[in-house]
């Protein structure tokens, strides 16, 4: 499970919809260097689990965060809280091998919705990454009123896995501090895009 960084700018032109409902299991991270309680998203205390509607090929901005072996929940590990793929955290950013991510999710139904669907791919062009979904954002029962579930400046905020396990943690916090901030991305993107392959801070982190 995942963890929550820094701030920054830029409005998207993402189109939220209506609620829609997944199931799934607890678990998580809580978002890396910037807390909910230091983090600009709004919240409100009657947070509703919303679910994005997306289609496929799809392109619009998140707000983008790093989580790593070290900062995980549990620290020092990389468990996840909805395997699709893989049992634990990874990934090389191909295609066919994408690299885990976590999303915000909600229990205010009493039952844990994603905001979105585990096994969602993602295209991170600036990274030259594809991404999919396997972790959540967020501890604790009510991680509807965290910033990963309540987004950013309008956009839906999502945490990468960055690995780290064999850079070590300083490497590890230096990735995530660069990655973070606003990103496009392609929802459900088709195989053939470039990829620069490898753990993102084993890899150098490049943007």
């Amino acid at each position: 499970m995942s963890k929550t960084p820094i701030a920054l700018i830029c409005v998207s032109s993402l189109f939220f919809a209506m609620p829609v409902f997944a199931g799934a299991a607890q678990s998580g991270h809580a978002p890396p260097f910037v807390t909910a309680e230091t983090s600009s998203a709004t919240t409100t205390s009657t947070a509703i689990p919303v679910a994005y509607q997306t289609t496929p090929g799809q392109t619009f901005s998140v707000y983008l965060t790093g989580y790593s072996f070290w900062d995980n929940t549990p620290p020092g590990s990389a468990a996840i809280a909805r395997p699709v793929l893989r049992k634990s955290a990874g990934g090389t950013g191909t295609y066919n091998d994408p690299i885990t991510i976590a999303v915000g999710h909600s229990f205010a139904t009493g039952r844990q919705v994603l905001d979105f669907p585990p096994g969602t791919r993602f295209y991170f062009p600036a990274l030259k990454r594809y991404a999919i979904v396997e972790d959540v954002c967020g501890d604790g029962p009510t991680p509807q009123f965290g910033p990963c579930h309540v987004g950013r400046n309008g956009m839906p905020w999502l945490d990468i896995y960055v690995d780290g396990r064999q850079a070590g943690q300083a490497a590890a916090n230096s990735c995530m501090r660069r990655i973070t901030g606003v990103h496009k991305v392609i929802v459900d993107p088709p195989n053939g895009f470039p990829v620069v392959k490898g753990a993102l801070t084993e890899s150098g982190c490049r943007t």
